[in-house]
């Protein structure tokens, strides 16, 4: 059940009702609701995982309380460590374990050695990357007393399996999520429609931008091979454009949805592409996963290595990025791209303006040729390691960069339907367009055509017919199998 289907509406709407409508005067009721209907939502996903997502939820709902009860430090770290190797433990069993016994494979093969352990029939639990994170930053916190353990079992399970965001995220921390499922919940009109604005721009740019420029980007990818040096470099735009509206546009649903419940979740992007260096990208792309990197992370490396400077910043951002890749799953492609990425800092780490922010035509409504430039040069940097994140292995990536670095660069690029993906381009440009005019927002069309209530319906008009033009081409989100 994904959000763009016709299965969650029906699912969303006869929830909907019971949440606010029928089960709405009991805090302790309208919490059991939510967490049924996550579990519903999961269930109808993968029923073989509900079981695992209980018990993962039960052991870290204990570990908190008997953590923040526990006086004797050892005996805290003990619970912890059990807690924490769970969660990182079934995380790397699940997503990892075949990935590393076809690599001890291989490296056995090339050294002449007669090794050959056998790989494992696994099935990976959805969402297992996002909430995993949640139960392992929730124990951290317990054990720092940053916050306090949660009593209600229920709150504690709902926390763990809120259905927006199990599946991509946001990863929220509990206490960002958790005090909002202990009080009472009032329907806002306001705020409901907001999120119904929310969810039709996330809608848009998943089912007209990404799903568009999948099309494009599956047909050179999957051709590479024979492709020239500039139709691959069509290709890298038009999946970095995909990657981006995809996993965006099923935040912006996700948070959407959320304050349809009430609750406010986090912002997950920031018009990363509008971004003049490699680290402001980071700051506004899939924000609350580099945030937990940050503090869970970087930050203790940086303690580990502050004596030996710079360096010890470079080791640090490289460890973390590298970390960054391979959450995203069991391919050295993606171990590369967040390796690769760790090394763009090494410039800013340098020069000491890793924490420098800059705001983007501030005052003015178009950038300084500067500040373009830097926008340019930034996207362009991320659109080629997005080869890496695309590509099916570490060899085809390499040919694809080579192929891009020959004469054949220069050519005209081919493909088929290219007319119709200059639409597509012409499209997203005014996309893009949009999103510039309202980066100030929380999400772009927050507030647009404000004061021209005609105009402003107009342009929802024109978002759903969009829409409905290409909903029934229903594909999955690019996230959802991390």
């Amino acid at each position: 059940m994904i959000f763009n289907s016709t299965t969650f509406i029906i699912f969303f709407f006869v929830f909907f009702v019971l949440y606010w409508f029928v089960f709405s005067r009991s805090l302790k009721i309208q919490n059991l609701i939510l967490l049924v209907g996550s579990y519903v939502f999961y269930a109808w996903a993968d029923w073989r995982f509900l079981a695992f997502l209980v018990g993962v939820s039960a052991l870290n709902y204990i570990l908190g309380l008997k953590i923040e009860k526990q006086e004797k430090i050892s005996t805290k770290k003990i619970l912890l460590y059990i807690g924490v190797l769970q969660g990182i433990g079934g995380l790397a069993f699940f997503k990892y374990f075949n990935f590393f016994v076809a690599s001890f494979n291989d490296v056995s093969q090339k050294l002449g050695l007669s090794l050959n352990f056998h790989t494992l029939n696994l099935i990976i639990p959805l969402g297992i990357s996002f909430f995993t994170f949640r139960t392992v930053s929730y124990l951290l916190d317990v054990d720092k007393g940053k916050i306090e353990a949660t009593k209600n079992w229920v709150v504690f399970f709902n926390y763990v399996s809120f259905f927006p965001s199990i599946l991509s995220g946001p990863i929220d921390k509990a206490r960002d999520l958790v005090p909002q499922l202990e009080i009472n919940r009032k329907f806002e009109y306001d705020q409901a429609t907001d999120g119904m604005r929310q969810i039709l721009w996330g809608l848009f740019k998943k089912i007209v931008i990404a799903d568009s420029c999948a099309v494009y980007a599956n047909i050179i990818f999957d051709n590479s091979a024979v492709c020239s040096g500039s139709t691959l470099v069509v290709g890298a735009f038009f999946f970095t454009i995909q990657a981006y509206a995809d996993f965006s546009g099923y935040s912006d649903m996700a948070i959407g949805i959320a304050r349809l419940l009430g609750i406010n979740i986090s912002k997950n992007f920031d018009f990363p592409f509008f971004s003049q260096n490699i680290a402001e990208f980071w700051r506004k792309w899939h924000i609350s996963f580099t945030s937990w990197l940050t503090e869970y992370v970087f930050t203790p490396l940086c303690i580990t290595f502050r004596d030996y400077g710079k360096f010890g910043i470079i080791i640090s951002i490289i460890i973390n990025f590298t970390i960054c890749g391979i959450w995203h799953g069991p391919n050295w492609t993606y171990i590369l791209f967040g390796f690769l990425h760790g090394c763009f800092f090494i410039p800013l780490i340098i020069k000491g303006t890793l924490n420098k922010r800059r705001k983007i035509a501030r005052g003015s409504t178009l950038p300084s040729i500067k500040e373009f430039i830097n926008v340019l040069m930034t996207f362009t940097l991320i659109m080629f390691s997005f080869v890496l994140f695309r590509a099916n292995n570490v060899e085809q990536a390499l040919n694809y960069y080579s192929e891009i670095l020959s004469n054949s660069l220069f050519q005209i690029p081919v493909y088929p339907s290219r007319f119709d993906s200059i639409i597509v381009l012409f499209i997203t440009a005014l996309f893009f367009l949009v999103e510039w005019i309202g980066r100030e927002n929380h999400y772009a069309i927050a507030t647009i055509f404000k004061n021209n209530s005609i105009a402003r319906w107009m342009f929802y008009y024109i978002l759903v017919i969009s829409i409905l033009v290409k909903f029934g081409k229903v594909q999955d989100f690019i996230y959802a199998q991390f």
